[in-house]
């Protein structure tokens, strides 16, 4: 199951949930006030790029972005 992210719009809490796909854009309540008044934002994502740690990616496409890369 895929963690979504979203704020409060009453209190500005900021917070995770795990949840089905299914649910992503259901009402969810915050965990700090309760309100029922949140939205769902943007999910920043951490990958691994061999060009930003030194890497030179495959000999395919030098860059270390493409499926053979990601083996």
């Amino acid at each position: 199951m895929p963690v979504y992210e979203y704020t409060c719009c009453t209190c500005g809490h900021h917070f995770d949930l795990l949840r089905e796909m299914s649910q992503a854009d259901d009402p969810a309540k915050c965990l700090k006030c309760g309100s029922a008044e949140t939205k769902r934002e943007l999910s920043r994502c951490f990958t691994k790029n061999p060009s930003m740690s030194g890497g030179s990616g495959c000999s395919s496409c030098g860059g270390g972005d493409c499926s053979h890369c990601h083996s």
